[in-house]
């Protein structure tokens, strides 16, 4: 299930919590021993960090996909961590992330070591509005530049975040696909909250994973039929066509979707609805050209709904750490989270590994 570790960093023993997250995450990931090792520490370092520069924060430790993987059976894990704060941030984020930088009397060696020991690290700070860093650690090492299997990397970038309302279980869920040149973004919101919710957006999930190839259309309406004996969920699904540089949309029930292309944002509306309960007679579907300046953003209705992203934001940023931002920035003390809340976002591939 959608298994989501919240540890709220405001004390000194809450650093422990979230390394002992981390221990407990990476052995139900079924990460090697060493990878687990660097998970535990990349952990530990940026709950550190949130306690001595940031005044707190948060920790969420989760497993996503390792990346897009064309025609993948199996999706290859990766425990993905992620710092979310609402401090001063960073002024000067190139000499942070150098080995030996502290404000503190400290070694000054937390950024730079995550850097080194993550597969994938990106952050972003904003000074006076806080700081998000986020670190991948996958199961298996990666040939730079190339997967594995041989399979380039794709010309574009999925990533998200999933905060449950109640630790633990989270009712929604997201996972991005390839097969061929069609990429296909699902994010579920089950009925509710809690096990029977997370159950009915793991199965969408799930099938996504089977039927790679449907057209959005065609998964909602095979996703009916799979999620019949569970509790029923929202569910968007995007498809881009990498080869014909268009996307496709199709949504049912309250998931929010918007696509900025350059510094215009469209919405893209689902039909009301509940996959599994509700049926329409007609699923509309939206196709909209796609460019390497577009972003899409798929969230579920725990995200206030006049969310916005600052202009700071780079395009080629880590998605999950856009992700994160959209909901760090909706967000504060004063208004706390009220459901549980997923934010996916499908953006360019960076064309080099960030400083």
């Amino acid at each position: 299930m959608s298994h989501v570790r919240d540890v709220p960093v405001h004390d000194p023993t809450r650093v422990r919590d979230a390394r002992v997250a981390a221990k407990d995450a990476s052995a139900q990931a079924g990460l090697p021993a060493d990878r687990a090792a660097a998970a535990e520490l990349v952990a530990t370092e940026l709950a550190t960090n949130l306690l001595k520069h940031a005044g707190g924060g948060q920790i969420l430790i989760e497993t996503v996909d390792a990346a897009l993987v064309d025609g993948a059976a199996e999706p290859r894990p990766a425990l993905q961590i992620t710092a979310i704060d609402h401090g001063p941030g960073i002024e000067d984020l190139p000499a942070a992330l150098g080995d030996g930088f502290s404000t503190t009397a400290s070694l000054g060696a937390g950024l730079g070591t995550c850097r080194r020991l993550a597969d994938d690290f990106d952050l972003h700070s904003s000074p006076g509005r806080g700081t998000v860093a986020l670190a991948r650690i996958h199961a298996s090492a990666r040939t730079q530049g190339r997967e594995q299997d041989g399979s380039g990397p794709a010309p574009v970038r999925a990533g998200g975040v999933n905060i449950p309302l109640v630790a633990g279980d989270s009712g929604d869920a997201w996972a991005c696909t390839r097969s061929g040149d069609r990429v296909t973004l699902l994010l579920a919101d089950g009925l509710g909250h809690g096990p029977a919710a997370a159950e009915a957006s793991d199965a969408a999930v799930r099938q996504l994973r089977l039927h790679a190839m449907l057209t959005p259309e065609e998964l909602l309406r095979h996703l009916h039929d799979a999620l019949r004996d569970t509790r029923g969920a929202a569910v968007a699904v995007a498809q881009l066509d990498l080869a014909a540089g268009r996307l496709e949309f199709s949504g049912i029930g309250n998931v929010g979707a918007r696509l900025r292309t350059g510094d215009s944002w469209q919405h893209l509306l689902s039909h009301p609805g509940i996959v599994g309960a509700h049926r329409p007679a007609h699923i509309p579907r939206h196709r909209l050209p796609w460019s390497p300046d577009c972003l899409l953003v798929l969230h579920s209705d725990g995200l206030p709904s006049r969310w916005s992203l600052h202009p700071d934001v780079p395009p080629a940023l880590d998605p999950g750490v856009t992700a994160a931002l959209i909901v760090r920035d909706a967000s504060s003390s004063a208004r706390p989270v009220r459901d549980d809340t997923a934010v996916a976002v499908l953006s360019p591939t960076a064309t080099s590994r960030r400083p």
